[in-house]
């Protein structure tokens, strides 16, 4: 037998459910590592999330808990059926992930305008103090600006990546579990 695949073999039988388990980790540990990564830069390195960062982010509060269910429901033998209708809303939203990063980057290299709400969040003037120290204290995060890059890609232009290797995740999840024979129940 070639050793990776004895490898994958024994993978597959130390976590139990097969190739759904792994690919239901495998995304969990994904998506949230990503919005640590995330919040890495937003907290410990200081980057403020423009409006599109943080749509960005929406595609993982659904990854996140529904793929840790898929590992549950696989572990516990569920109907296939619906195993395959969890990895397809993760399919999908992860392919919604993947357009909503490609679109931000897309907008920082300005190759389209950016939404007319990118101009940052704005504090409440009547807080009290002078209006003119209030104002120069706002600071705008712009969505056309990206904020930190990488060998010339951006957050955005990684998220995208990201997201799009989490939809190739949950397509194998659910090519694997649609190829596999249907095994018949005890009576």
């Amino acid at each position: 037998m070639h050793q990776p695949l004895a490898m994958k073999r024994a993978w597959d039988h130390r976590l139990g459910g097969g190739p759904a388990v792994s690919a239901g980790l495998a995304l969990f540990v994904l998506s949230l590592g990503t919005l640590l990564g995330a919040w890495y830069f937003q907290y410990v390195v200081g980057l403020a999330p423009c409006p599109l960062c943080l749509d960005q982010r929406i595609p993982y509060y659904v990854v996140i808990p529904l793929s840790l269910l898929l590992v549950i429901a696989a572990r516990a033998r569920a109907p296939g059926p619906l195993i395959c209708a969890g990895f397809a809303l993760i399919l999908v939203a992860a392919l919604c992930g993947a357009a909503l990063g490609a679109y931000h980057a897309g907008v920082e290299w300005r190759f389209w305008p950016g939404p007319a709400d990118c101009t940052g969040p704005l504090a409440d003037l009547r807080s009290g103090g002078s209006l003119l120290d209030q104002l120069n204290g706002v600071h705008v995060v712009r969505c056309d600006e990206a904020a930190w890059r990488f060998l010339g890609i951006s957050l955005a232009g990684y998220n995208a990546l990201i997201s799009l290797a989490m939809a190739t995740i949950a397509a194998y999840g659910l090519l694997a579990l649609r190829a596999r024979p249907v095994r018949s129940q005890p009576a």
